[in-house]
């Protein structure tokens, strides 16, 4: 059960990080109690204090993950709808191939003037992507947000960023600075998807390590609730400890 100062902790936090935005704190006193009623169902607490995301670009689904304090294994809030999808299996590796990046990325914007009604930016393109991917053109500006339309972004609909939206703030402003974006390109433990994976690196080898690197991080997630560390090696590799 949460407690009303709980409550009131939060509205007051997200007050001050948001007193130059009308907009959302619009949406957040319209949909707070809503929220509030969801992680009391699940048994969260409220506010949540840390946050994690991760997507599937073949079963287009978005997942985020809460805890309550540092200490915590992260638990499993809500699975949204990814509501449109562009390209296929695999990295982004230049402008205009409009893949939707995989990897390991975090929030560097919140953008809550988005045409796509509200924004989070990942760092795309991160360490890696500037080693490997082309030296001129990479890409930039990859969002989730809302609408239903994708180029390369992960477009979740209106309703649904509003909650992301609201909970990538709360945390924030709780001092996450860094909130993981993880962008896997199935869900590896669904047959389905795995099948789809193994036939497609059949033909694209160079895609294998690669694949095989991110179920790793994958893996160490679903057994232990928490975030393994990733390193990028010289070559642009991610090295999951």
């Amino acid at each position: 059960m949460l407690c009303v100062s709980s409550k009131l902790q939060a509205q007051g936090t997200f007050m001050e990080i948001q007193k130059n935005s009308v907009k959302i704190t619009s949406i957040f006193i319209n949909i707070e109690d809503s929220l509030v009623k969801q992680f009391e169902e699940k048994k969260l607490s409220w506010p949540p204090q840390e946050m994690y995301i991760r997507s599937f670009k073949y079963d287009r689904q978005l997942e985020v993950w809460v805890k309550g304090n540092a200490k915590e294994s992260f638990k499993l809030f809500k699975t949204y709808k990814v509501c449109m999808q562009s390209g296929t299996i695999g990295p982004k590796r230049m402008e205009g191939d409009f893949q939707v990046p995989e990897g390991f990325y975090y929030i560097n914007e919140f953008n809550p003037n988005s045409k796509y009604h509200l924004a989070l930016g990942l760092n795309y393109p991160n360490t890696a992507d500037k080693i490997l991917s082309d030296s001129i053109r990479p890409g930039n500006a990859i969002y989730i947000h809302g609408s239903c339309v994708s180029t390369g972004c992960i477009p979740i609909s209106d309703e649904p960023i509003e909650e992301v939206y609201i909970m990538a703030t709360l945390v924030k402003a709780n001092g996450q600075d860094f909130i993981p974006v993880h962008v896997f390109p199935i869900k590896y433990d669904v047959k389905k998807s795995a099948d789809y994976l193994s036939q497609t690196l059949q033909t694209k080898p160079t895609l294998i390590d690669f694949a095989a690197r991110l179920k790793e991080a994958f893996s160490y997630f679903e057994d232990k609730k928490q975030l393994p560390i990733i390193v990028i090696n010289k070559k642009g590799e991610y090295i999951i400890n």
